[in-house]
């Protein structure tokens, strides 16, 4: 490392002792200052390490969490962005306040957003690559899913040698033609209730065939649009899998018990998109020598993810904190909220910052109608844009009588106290679950909160 990385690093890690020890914070911060100083940085501190960079929509923050649980089984220490900071200056700062010494293999497991693999390649080099899923999000940003994927493909291209473990299920992963070694994961269940050919439901995105645009079939669909896919036109199809789901044995709002090749597993955290996070986990671990013995072992210590499904304790209630961002995530998040067998309180939070997407359309490509409404003892709309929330919610059949608007954290958490239900859901953009931890933390109700 040269004079000029030397002392960015030292400045980055001095700051972020500062943000952290004194103001508690401090994700990105201390990596930007870094790359003001220097910003080639990021590929002196991470050097001699083997990174796994982990991609797509939805997904990326628990699926890094689960690679970096199962492979701390064998290797021990791995270097992460546990925070979700997912852009250069968060990757920047998850390698400064890492302090503990490798005694052996340095792995890096790095959460990435879709628009920066390409410059986080050119400084990181990765070993691997872990695709998730993709699928409409914050438009204004990234376009239409093949424009992500394009961004996406655009880093892979300059690492040829960087293995590639990808949802099978996705049609969009294996439709670019790329000479890095490929590994692919996906559902295998048997569903004889299911007819062997089907199309996605309406409104579903990426339905057409990446070949040829012809309208995609499937043989089976998890969700979405994700399955043992199949272009009757030109004949493009799920490729060949490496790792399956054999069988969903159970699911609950708080845990789920499923099989991947031959062992059974458990995480504790509902939803279906969650197994494809689990597989792609499964996926990884497995190629880097992990047994499945040890991979069961990591996931059944797996803990929630601040704002994933996040458990807090407030005034006697058990809020169960959702990160809400695209049509897709959000129906999911509301076919788990139907699992759930007691009666709750519901509360929508909704914010059009730069980081949420500044088209708040989507909310409206969302099932909320779908919701079984005689559970739901209590309706709080929130957040910046709780009108269009609270309209939404409205026009899905929702009393409005039982809806009341809580514009700020302060009042939402008042009116938490009152609920006539002990479990409360909130569903939040991310500037909006953000705000909510930093007023829980100022009221000393959660220990730590992100920046």
């Amino acid at each position: 490392m040269n004079f000029k990385s030397a002392f960015a690093s030292l400045v980055g890690k001095s700051s972020y002792w500062i943000l952290h020890n004194i103001f508690k914070g401090g994700t990105s911060f201390p990596g930007k200052i870094a790359m003001k100083l220097d910003p080639d940085i990021l590929s002196h501190l991470a050097n001699d390490y083997e990174t796994i960079v982990v991609t797509g929509t939805n997904g990326k923050t628990m699926t890094t969490a689960l690679i970096v649980n199962a492979l701390k089984e064998k290797y021990g220490d791995i270097l992460t962005n546990p925070s979700g900071s997912n852009m250069q200056q968060g990757i920047v700062t998850a390698f400064l306040c890492h302090h503990k010494k490798h005694a052996g293999r340095k792995i890096a497991v790095l959460e990435v957003d879709e628009a920066n693999v390409k410059a986080v390649t050119q400084l990181l080099h990765p070993k691997a690559y872990v695709l998730t899923n993709i699928f409409r999000d914050q438009m204004d940003r990234y376009g239409e899913i093949y424009t992500t994927y394009e961004k996406i493909v655009d880093g892979i291209k300059l690492e040829p040698n960087a293995k590639i473990i990808a949802n099978g299920d996705a049609s969009i992963f294996s439709s670019v033609d790329l000479p890095n070694p490929k590994v692919f994961f996906g559902f295998e269940t048997k569903d004889e209730n299911q007819a062997k050919d089907t199309k996605a439901s309406v409104n579903t995105d990426g339905v057409l065939c990446p070949k040829c645009n012809h309208v995609i079939h499937y043989h089976q669909i998890s969700y979405a649009n994700l399955g043992d896919f199949f272009c009757p036109n030109c004949g493009y199809k799920r490729p060949e899998l490496t790792y399956k789901l054999k069988e969903i044995i159970s699911q609950s709002p708080s845990k789920i018990a499923f099989k991947i090749e031959n062992s059974n597993f458990e995480i504790n955290i509902g939803g279906t998109y969650n197994i494809y996070n689990a597989l792609a986990a499964f996926s990884v671990a497995r190629e880097f020598g992990v047994s499945e013995a040890e991979i069961a072992a990591s996931f059944a210590k797996n803990k929630r993810i601040f704002g994933r499904q996040e458990l807090i304790n407030y005034q006697g209630k058990e809020i169960n904190l959702i990160l809400v961002k695209n049509p897709v995530g959000l129906n999911e998040v509301l076919n788990l909220l139907n699992t759930e067998k007691d009666a709750y309180t519901l509360a929508a939070l909704l914010n059009a910052h730069h980081a949420d997407g500044i088209d708040t359309s989507w909310i409206w490509d969302a099932d909320f109608e779908g919701l079984d409404k005689n559970k739901i003892k209590q309706v709080l709309v929130g957040g910046e844009r709780h009108h269009d929330m609270g309209f939404r919610l409205e026009v899905a059949g929702f009393n409005p009588g039982t809806m009341e608007t809580t514009p700020d954290d302060n009042t939402l958490l008042t009116r938490i106290k009152t609920a006539p239900t002990k479990k409360v859901y909130i569903l939040a953009t991310y500037t909006a679950m953000l705000a909510l931890r930093k007023t829980l933390y100022d009221e000393k109700v959660i220990s730590n909160k992100i920046n």
